[in-house]
């Protein structure tokens, strides 16, 4: 197969094979007083793969904008393409970085341009190619991607999944030697992780790329590596292929890959083989109804022409954690929404807390929507107030208690949720575990009788995973509250979950407890669950 010409700079040769095409030697990056890389040194091999894993905030992203000279090493030398970033203009630098290109975690698509000229940017942008032969490259590239049929959809259209794609089909339009890749499976339900992982590899054959990822998830570094490397603490604690890298007896890595999905999922079948579960078992349903705190009968829903829920029956029992699960697009954020009061079923019925919610006016419902509370997956927190205040927003802004009332609140809930040390600080002081918690906190000081986790642990490391399922089920032991947890990670859900919700293209495949869906036939279910650990369901 030729060489594919790199359209950004014409006549450029491409970086021979037997180089590598980037090279770290003894690199250290500091901000202020915070040393973030030390003494990093690894070599990217040209047309390989090779995966970046770490804890948040170990360095990995400043590591990758090291790569490609976003960012400069305070000592050391970093070389992109043989040329060593530090020692060149930033006009040479700009140069490098068009044979070099980054798709980022959170898409960084343009809201007001279609898929077409979204991909397109970067050679309407940066070349004299003309209007048409810009679409046809467009379009082929799109076709690659099984993206054709959205050519002149907007983002805002678009399911996380093919936000991904389009941002992949804009790295590789311009035929770069290099891409770089911040996180390309965050927020993506297993299998369709399993499925960009098949188009980051495909990707690479047909453009004959270099890849370098960014990424939390075992199991998809497990398909992708060629080359592993774990940063931890700004060091680079072991590297070789992904069996070398994972042997390793440093501390940083065991700790890393114990709380893994995988490694999870493992443990997890392996409790409930020998009848020891993560969770105490559940008494049978027969011997011990529990009262639902949410039933929902014969939901449907449509926008236009698409159905998005298919006739819902689902019971959320009362003071219990039910996690709905489903892929990217399947309804479970519109299931909830309908929950939270704030959509109306086209037909049937929500009853919530005893209330048919679709048929309250709107002081009623505000009235009912007090009662639940909601966890958003940023925490959502405002920037420009201590975690005190933060805390205490929804009490003053809303309740108009006295000071003495709310400070007393405040600092008992923050006992609780174990952030009682932080409430002086503000949001950009805190790691975002405990931003977690401090969302958390802010969501029960009005104590609700529900509270919606939406997606708690997308875009955090396993061991953050394991802390944030911990802030779970401690406040579901500590609070008498029902809990919904909108999730995609098979291994959290199974060490977690009192109830399963499966939601499958607006359909409810299964519902019930965590053995039932280990032991259930349907085939999408199983792909669900094993498309997040490396295994297959056999």
């Amino acid at each position: 197969m030729a060489a594919r010409e790199n359209l950004l700079l014409p006549g450029c040769e491409r970086w021979p094979k037997d180089r590598p095409v980037i090279e770290i030697q003894h690199a250290a990056k500091s901000f202020g007083e915070k040393q973030v890389l030390r003494d990093i040194n690894l070599t990217v091999e040209t047309g390989k793969t090779t995966v970046i894993a770490g804890e948040s905030g170990c360095g990995k992203t400043v590591l990758l904008r090291l790569m490609n000279g976003l960012t400069l090493p305070d000592a050391g030398h970093v070389l992109l393409f043989g040329r060593d970033l530090q020692a060149i203009s930033e006009r040479e630098r700009t140069a490098l970085r068009k044979r070099c290109t980054m798709v980022f975690q959170n898409y960084a698509l343009m809201d007001s341009l279609s898929v077409a000229e979204n991909v397109a940017f970067p050679l309407k942008e940066n070349t004299s190619i003309s209007a048409r032969e810009i679409r046809k490259l467009v379009e082929n590239v799109l076709e690659l991607f099984e993206l054709r049929h959205a050519i002149d959809e907007y983002p805002s259209s678009l399911s996380g999944g093919m936000k991904k794609r389009v941002a992949l089909a804009r790295a590789v339009v311009s035929n770069p030697e290099v891409v770089l890749f911040d996180e390309p499976t965050t927020g993506l339900d297993p299998v369709m992780i399993e499925f960009v992982d098949q188009l980051i590899r495909k990707t690479q054959a047909e453009f004959d790329l270099t890849s370098v990822v960014i990424s939390h998830d075992m199991a998809s570094n497990s398909r992708l590596a060629d080359k592993m490397a774990f940063l931890a603490d700004g060091r680079i604690v072991a590297q070789g292929s992904y069996q070398e890298a994972c042997s390793s007896n440093a501390p940083e890595i065991q700790g890393f890959l114990k709380n893994s999905s995988a490694d999870r999922l493992k443990k997890s079948a392996q409790a409930e083989a020998s009848e020891s579960p993560v969770k105490p078992a559940a008494q049978p349903v027969a011997a011990q109804p529990v009262k639902p705190a949410v039933r929902v009968e014969g939901l449907y829903k449509s926008f236009g022409d698409h159905m998005v829920l298919k006739g819902i029956d689902l019971e959320i029992p009362e003071k219990k954690i039910t996690v709905v699960i489903g892929g990217s697009g399947s309804g479970k954020s519109v299931l909830i929404k309908h929950i939270s009061g704030l959509f109306k079923p086209d037909s049937g019925h929500v009853y919530v807390l005893g209330e048919c919610i679709d048929s309250l006016d709107g002081r009623e419902l505000q009235k009912l929507q007090g009662r639940i509370g909601m966890l958003f997956q940023g925490a959502a927190l405002f920037d420009s107030m201590n975690i005190y205040d933060n805390i205490a927003y929804p009490l003053i802004e809303g309740h108009h208690r006295k000071a003495k009332e709310v400070k007393k609140e405040v600092l008992e809930l923050a006992e609780k949720v174990k952030i009682a040390d932080l409430l002086k600080a503000y949001p950009g002081e805190i790691s975002n575990g405990q931003r977690k918690r401090v969302g958390l906190a802010r969501a029960l000081i009005t104590r609700p009788e529900i509270i919606i986790y939406d997606e708690p642990t997308t875009g955090q490391d396993p061991i953050m995973m394991q802390r944030v399922d911990s802030m779970i089920t401690e406040t579901q032991a500590n609070f008498p509250i029902t809990s919904i947890v909108i999730s995609h990670d098979m291994a959290s859900t199974f060490r977690i979950a009192d109830k399963i919700a499966m939601i499958y293209h607006g359909d409810l495949v299964l519902a019930g407890t965590p053995s039932d869906f280990r032991n259930s036939p349907d085939e999408r279910v199983q792909r669900f669950i094993y498309a997040g650990s490396g295994d297959s369901a056999s």
